[in-house]
């Protein structure tokens, strides 16, 4: 059993408003706290400390809109165990993320965290038969879950770059996403999509360039690991099995080119992949002449233009489909070919 247009209007509406008042506050609490991001690395673009925590607002906008419908909701009710596999593995690396904001941790914490995400992720879904694109083999199954968790984790937190870069993506990824679970029935999906759409847009009111506030690592791993889950567990309206694989990676086109750009320059430079630098897509696209703002603006085109490929995939059909993300596959590769050819520094 579904739920109404009107009921997702109001998860929508509900969780921007939340989170478009709880940021403010928890800026104000930032300062108090002196949880500040300052530019005293050469990878920071921003010219003076702006305060984290609105990862925080966005966590608990999407987790008290989650639990306070499936309170309220006979379809959320019915759901409450599988929303908190969801919610459960975002939360604990939202956790993470707010202790690195605090006392800036080393990699190897995140990584671990991520990877037992992964892992609790892949053990529900196999359990359950959740899985969006079975490969019919489990030990498969989990390794590209486990990777795809700890990739796509890891890309939205690459892509936090630029103000307004990752917010405005999310929001996008997820409209889209929401869009495509309905179409198929998969309302558990929809319904958290909904909630993240709102809250990241609600959040993106005081992240937008110049940002009063950032979403910290505690949003975005948040964010990754809940974009992560829902979109391996989505199961893409596709006739043929390429495309069927390929939807979920054009609703994250963007921050998985960003992280694979700047990761591939990284390692070919000699440097560690997990060093901070200015060679993530939107400085790129700054170099070349972009300001902050058409730069970002930039990328959340892009990742509509990929989204919206994801939806006409759900509709053509047949070969129209098939060819249809083999040339958006071409275009990404291009693209990967474009910018990693711009000047990296």
């Amino acid at each position: 059993m579904g739920i109404t247009n009107t009921e997702y209007f109001l998860l929508f509406v509900v969780s921007y408003l939340l989170v478009g008042v709880l940021t403010p506050v928890m800026r104000r609490i930032a300062i108090a706290t002196d949880v500040v991001d300052r530019p005293n690395s050469s990878h920071k673009s921003h010219k003076k400390p702006v305060p984290y925590l609105g990862g925080v607002a966005i966590i608990i906008g999407v987790i008290t809109v989650s639990y306070s419908a499936s309170l309220f909701s006979e379809f959320t009710s019915s759901t409450f165990w599988l929303a908190t596999s969801v919610l459960g593995p975002a939360l604990l690396l939202g956790l993470i993320g707010l202790w690195d904001d605090i006392k800036n941790l080393p990699p190897l914490p995140r990584f671990v965290a991520q990877t037992f995400a992964g892992v609790f992720t892949a053990s529900v879904l196999i359990t359950t038969n959740n899985m969006g694109n079975p490969t019919g083999s489990s030990i498969f199954d989990s390794i590209i879950t486990v990777f795809w968790i700890v990739g796509i984790c890891n890309s939205i937190n690459f892509f936090d770059n630029i103000d307004g870069g990752a917010a405005g993506t999310v929001a996008i990824s997820s409209i889209v996403l929401a869009y495509l679970a309905l179409s198929g029935d998969q309302y558990l999906i929809a319904a958290l999509s909904t909630v993240t759409a709102g809250a990241t847009l609600g959040f993106l009111v005081w992240n937008k360039s110049p940002a009063k506030i950032y979403m910290g690592d505690a949003g975005a791993l948040f964010l990754g690991v809940l974009l992560a889950t829902l979109t391996v567990r989505f199961q893409p309206n596709a006739q043929t099995q390429v495309a069927s694989y390929l939807t979920p990676i054009f609703l994250l086109a963007m921050p998985i080119l960003d992280t694979t750009v700047a990761v591939i320059s990284r390692i070919k430079r000699g440097l560690s992949p997990f060093q901070g630098g200015q060679d993530h897509l939107s400085h790129r696209l700054i170099r070349a002449g972009y300001g902050r703002r058409s730069a970002a603006f930039s990328l959340w085109g892009l990742s509509a233009l990929f989204g919206g490929v994801a939806i006409l995939i759900s509709q053509v059909g047949g070969v129209a489909e098939y060819y249809l993300a083999v040339v958006a596959a071409s275009i990404w590769i291009m693209m990967f070919v474009l910018f990693f050819r711009a000047k990296d520094t």
